[in-house]
């Protein structure tokens, strides 16, 4: 059995490195995106100060994962290897998702895309677990941290429609002005 461990320990540690290069990509793509297509700058000086942007991010990014690690779901009521199933499903959508939104040249965050995979897995494995010992649905509540991911999800519904909010006055005060 510690073999099977083993065996996963080392898929994930080998999809973190997949998931870490498509992440960072996605993250360059949406810092580059606009600076590239409006030639600001010169591409030199771009790549200078994405990578700075990019470097920065990743360092200062850890609080923003600790929460959505440890308030989607509450990691005492699984045992081991239901949690080594989660990350492991997390880490192959990502990898998946962030490519293909990559390669269709779409812009996704990784931190949303992270706490909705978090959140899926986490309810489809509890839901398995309630199942094969016969509660209730209503025991879901006692496997997702549920005030924590309600907090996460309305914040990220709350940015992206003030963002919106936002982004389509200032068109329509250009279209005013023109």
């Amino acid at each position: 059995m510690q073999d099977y461990y083993l065996i996963l320990v080392i898929i994930l540690g080998i999809l973190a490195i997949a998931d870490l290069m498509v992440g960072v990509s996605n993250d360059a793509v949406n810092f580059l995106n606009s600076a590239i297509g409006s030639k600001v700058v010169s591409f030199k000086t771009l790549m200078i100060i994405a990578s700075l942007g990019v470097a920065f991010g990743a360092m200062s990014s850890s609080g923003m994962m600790e929460v959505a690690r440890k308030g989607i779901f509450n990691p005492e009521m699984f045992i081991f290897s239901e949690i080594m199933i989660i990350f492991l499903a997390v880490m192959i959508t990502d990898i998946l998702l962030l490519d293909v939104f990559n390669s269709y040249g779409l812009p996704t965050s990784t931190t949303v895309s992270i706490v909705f995979e978090l959140l899926g897995a986490a309810v489809i494995i509890s839901l398995i677990k309630i199942s094969n010992i016969d509660d209730s649905v209503i025991d879901l509540a006692n496997y997702i941290n549920t005030s924590k991911a309600t907090q996460i999800i309305l914040g990220i519904f709350s940015s992206c429609s003030i963002f919106y909010w936002g982004s389509s006055t200032i068109y329509f005060e250009i279209d005013f002005v023109f």
